[in-house]
């Protein structure tokens, strides 16, 4: 009988949807680690394709449906046409449903990865810092050589604020979501440690080596002045000496 065959065809079809719905729509999922959430966008693109595949079977069932009904009774087509509108709304639904959550979760991986470059820059960014730090920690030389280590890290720490912000509001996206919220903080709390570590270290180094600068003025200064009265005492002696001046005479300045 056409119309068992056809009623066969359209409950099969409505099995497969509502396992479809139960296995990825209607679970609740948890994603605490990075795997999981690449696994479940796998699954997840490979549910939607697999639906996409089934939207032959439901034309041909339409299409037997709707020649089965051309050529029956209205008394004999009624149920049928009801059921396959149902399908029909059904697998629309469905198919909407697993784009919609498959686009969701492809924004939440990018999110994630992108939360990760943030990371990686920031974190090499610190980097730079720690050497930097450790390269003016016994610093030797004049003030001119200070000064310059002091300008050399001052133009490191005019680092802009914008990736950390970015990853502050990437990371607040995930974890509302309750995505990898663990290990977001994790990371988060390692990052901004070291990074108010470093901050303040640096401004520790900044003081120092200005007070070194200050230091190395003031006695290249002190230098200067003795070089200088050095000079005048050299030439007023050569001046007694050329004079022939016996020092008994010059007591001062034989001292």
């Amino acid at each position: 009988d056409k119309t068992v065959s056809l009623r066969k065809d359209l409950s099969e079809m409505h099995e497969w949807i509502t396992q479809a719905e139960e296995e990825y729509l209607e679970r609740d999922f948890e994603y605490k680690t990075p795997d999981e959430l690449q696994k479940a966008v796998e699954e997840l693109k490979r549910a939607k394709e697999e639906a996409m595949q089934k939207e032959v079977k439901v034309k041909l069932i339409t299409d037997s449906v709707n020649n089965f009904i051309a050529k029956a009774p209205p008394a004999a087509h009624e149920a049928l046409k009801k059921e396959l509108d149902v399908l029909i709304t059904s697998y629309q639904r469905l198919c909407n449903r697993l784009n919609g959550k498959c686009k969701t979760l492809e924004e939440v991986w990018a999110c994630w990865r992108e939360l990760l470059s943030y990371l990686d820059v920031e974190n090499k960014w610190l980097n730079e810092i720690e050497l930097k730090l450790k390269a003016t920690e016994n610093i030797q030389g004049g003030a001119e050589e200070i000064s310059e280590s002091l300008d050399s890290l001052e133009s490191l720490m005019r680092h802009p604020e914008d990736n950390r912000n970015q990853i502050r509001e990437l990371a607040q996206t995930l974890t509302d979501g309750g995505i990898l919220d663990e290990l977001i903080n994790e990371k988060l709390e390692k990052f901004n440690t070291r990074w108010e570590e470093l901050q303040q270290e640096a401004v520790r180094r900044q003081k120092s080596l200005e007070q070194s600068i200050q230091s190395a003025q003031e006695t290249d200064k002190t230098l200067r002045l003795i070089q200088e009265s050095l000079a005048v005492i050299d030439k007023q002696l050569t001046a007694y000496i050329a004079d022939r001046v016996d020092a008994a005479q010059v007591p001062q300045e034989a001292q």
